[in-house]
């Protein structure tokens, strides 16, 4: 494996399932020292802030797909 290219790396890695994508890229993220504490607790202030908004029903979800067909109509 440490012979292996970037390139070569993301083809390996890109024929894993959605699953395990997930758990590897969250696994590369949490072993990055560098991360701000403030910045993450910020972030995890957002995150619940929106879920709540969205159980609240003080926002309206769109489909991704209506989403992305706005935006080609553009």
């Amino acid at each position: 494996m440490p012979d292996m290219t970037y390139d070569e790396m993301c083809g390996v890695v890109l024929t894993l399932s959605p699953l395990y994508r997930a758990m590897l890229a969250d696994h590369l993220l949490n072993s990055i020292d560098d991360i701000d504490p403030d910045v993450e607790a910020a972030w995890n202030t957002e995150v619940g802030d929106r879920i709540n908004a969205i159980e609240q029903g003080k926002v309206t979800l769109v489909e991704a797909s209506e989403v992305f067909q706005q935006l080609r109509n553009r």
